[in-house]
């Protein structure tokens, strides 16, 4: 725990979406502190703020019973201040997340916070199939991008061993995966196969792949806020993608038989 930049500062290309981050961390010796979260929203240049337009500062978990106002989700949307725990590596990715798509990470948290007060109102025991949905991809999602169709259509049936080795160098060139879930991040500081996540899938040009990683993020941030709060959002809706299939993000991947693995790179239900 002690060495924990170790965990995603120097190495695997799933934390990609963090490098432009690593500066900030770089001289720090223990692990990040809430204030220091606060502070590289500062030294980002970033003024995030929520829904409701609260500015985000993160702040120690709360204890005991709550009142509804105080929960999670609720805090959030209220006041701006999310619970994060300290020496957790779910909270620290989620932190981090909230910094790189500030617009979905408030969108989601509306979302949240809305369909939760229709529940308190209605006294219904259960959560709503939209909360189930946009709760799976704020945990695992990945943001899916290409500027060819033909490898888009690929990856929505399923046809992984065509998609990432028979078209191995197109997919390198013309097709990206960003995650997004803290608690895929949280999985990927020990990759195993079988690591999938849940795909909302984007139409890019070719221009994209040449800018900038934070240009790219901030394109790709307001445009996934764009479609939650445009969508009704379900479960259906996001398509598995075996992560750990992108060439180069696993060694053993540079393999033909590892794409053979059905347990892994599964077929598409009929």
């Amino acid at each position: 725990m002690d060495d924990w930049k170790s965990g995603f500062l120097e190495c695997s290309p799933l934390f990609m979406p963090f490098r432009h981050l690593q500066h900030y961390f770089q001289n720090l010796s223990r692990w990040p502190s809430h204030d220091d979260l606060n502070s590289l929203i500062t030294q980002n240049k970033k003024n995030i703020l929520t829904q409701s337009g609260k500015a985000i500062r993160f702040v120690p978990q709360a204890t005991g019973k709550q009142d509804v106002e105080q929960k999670y989700e609720a805090r959030i949307y209220l006041a701006g201040e999310i619970q994060t725990r300290a020496h957790n590596w779910h909270d620290l990715f989620n932190a981090l997340v909230w910094q790189i798509f500030p617009l979905t990470k408030s969108i989601l948290n509306q979302i949240h916070f809305q369909a939760q007060q229709v529940e308190s109102s209605n006294n219904t025991p259960n959560r709503c199939g939209l909360r189930d949905a946009v709760t799976l991809f704020d945990e695992s999602g990945v943001i899916v991008v290409s500027d060819q169709s033909s490898l888009t259509r690929l990856l929505l049936e399923f046809e992984w061993k065509s998609l990432f080795w028979q078209q191995r160098d197109a997919v390198l060139q013309s097709m990206r995966f960003f995650v997004f879930g803290h608690g895929l991040y949280e999985k990927a500081l020990n990759p195993y196969t079988g690591m999938t996540g849940k795909g909302i899938v984007f139409d890019v040009d070719q221009a994209f792949f040449a800018r900038s990683l934070p240009d790219q993020l901030n394109i790709l941030d307001t445009m996934l806020a764009s479609f939650l709060s445009n969508a009704q959002l379900s479960s259906a809706q996001l398509t598995p993608v075996p992560v750990l299939g992108y060439p180069g993000w696993i060694g053993e991947n540079q393999y033909e038989a590892y794409y053979e693995n059905k347990q892994y790179f599964r077929d598409r239900r009929r």
